[in-house]
């Protein structure tokens, strides 16, 4: 089935790194489906530049913590477009107070938990299913499960466990769904991204300027939504074959390890 036939979810569109993915598999043909907790009028901009290369999508007020909002997402999307081809779990939030966890309070954690692991895991479940549904006995059926994870899955951060908890939980989720959903075909991969620009970097702009100068990365950049949105376009098109469960490290050289 050519690209343009199909359709593929990103959860968190509306800006930041998900509006670089919506975009990249926009362009690449696909018809998007797009979420985020604001407003239709809130993501109405980020939709119009969505509609620029596939004029069929939409956007889709949800919240990914909620079983409600995520059943009433799928069911919105089946009616207008009767399948789904890619999921890309991208919906996240940060910590609204950087807290060391010596004093960290369980109501960030659980507010992180939700939405940054429950709600994509629960997520993949329900797609998972209607995925097998859809592919039935076609083989060749090409569908993709994308995870975004963070180099804070595995880097250490004291002021910011929850996130860092949540962010591991996706990586091993990754593990898990590809496990499973392989005898169905469905690809599942995690991309890892590090320092990118987008509004939840922005508070620490001034730190990261300061790091990146003093040789953190390999690369000396600020990463951007567009560098994790063609990592997730190869994922998605199937361009990267026989590498189910891989991970794909967008961070410029931070985490290599070297003397």
């Amino acid at each position: 089935m050519a690209i343009e036939n199909k359709v593929a979810l990103v959860t968190g569109g509306s800006r930041g790194i998900g509006l670089g993915i919506a975009l990249a598999l926009a362009e690449a043909g696909f018809t998007l489906a797009i979420c985020g907790r604001r407003s239709r009028e809130k993501a109405q901009s980020a939709l119009d530049a969505v509609r620029l290369h596939s004029e069929r999508s939409i956007y889709v007020q949800a919240n990914v913590a909620d079983g409600a909002d995520r059943a009433d997402l799928l069911l919105t999307i089946e009616e207008q477009f009767g399948r789904l081809d890619v999921l890309v779990n991208n919906a996240g939030i940060a910590p609204r107070l950087r807290a060391d966890i010596l004093e960290a309070r369980e109501e960030s954690f659980d507010e992180l938990i939700a939405t940054n692991l429950k709600g994509p895991y629960f997520l993949t479940q329900a797609v998972a299913a209607w995925m097998i549904r859809q592919r039935g006995d076609d083989a060749r059926t090409q569908q993709a499960i994308v995870n975004i994870s963070s180099i804070s899955a595995t880097v250490a951060s004291v002021n910011r466990g929850d996130y860092c908890i949540s962010k591991a939980g996706i990586a091993m989720a990754t593990r898990l769904w590809a496990a499973r959903l392989a005898e169905y075909g469905i690809g599942v991969y995690e991309v890892r991204p590090g320092i990118i620009e987008s509004d939840m970097t922005a508070g620490v702009r001034a730190k990261y300027d300061a790091l990146i100068e003093g040789g953190l990365l390999l690369e000396k950049r600020w990463g951007t939504p567009q560098d994790v949105g063609r990592a997730v376009r190869v994922l998605a098109t199937g361009e990267l074959s026989y590498a189910t469960g891989a991970v794909v490290v967008v961070d410029g050289g931070l985490t290599l390890e070297r003397l």
